[in-house]
């Protein structure tokens, strides 16, 4: 699905289909993503500003130079996602899983990196 550039700022996209999606340089702001399946989702350069993405799959995802400022990503999945220069500044990462992640060159001020609820995997970044 190519959805690259697109203008879905404020969208609800609660428990959409994205996995695979072409969603590079998209504007996501805002938008409510609650349980959206993102796995291998191309999402560089991508605006998820104050995006809502509490328990969505980002496995695998290529989030590199993407815009998560004050993003909720509270128990979302980002195994193995590529991070590389992202922006989270600010976001919720509270029992997020980022085993194998790369946060290579990525901001986190102000970001809340709480370890995963029981049962998860445990957060082991990839640097």
């Amino acid at each position: 699905m190519n959805l690259s550039g697109v203008n879905l700022r404020e969208a609800d996209l609660t428990e959409a289909d994205l996995r695979l999606a072409n969603l590079k340089t998209a504007n996501l702001s805002g938008a409510i993503l609650t349980q959206a399946d993102l796995t291998e989702a191309d999402l560089r350069g991508a605006i998820l500003n104050g995006a809502t993405l509490p328990v969505a799959s980002l496995t695998a995802a290529n989030l590199k130079k993407a815009n998560l400022s004050e993003a909720d990503l509270s128990g979302a999945y980002l195994c193995m996602a590529n991070l590389t220069g992202a922006d989270l500044t600010g976001a919720s990462l509270d029992g997020a899983d980022l085993e194998r992640a790369n946060l290579t060159g990525a901001t986190l001020t102000g970001a809340n990196l709480y370890p995963p609820s029981p049962g998860r995997t445990s957060i082991v970044p990839s640097w």
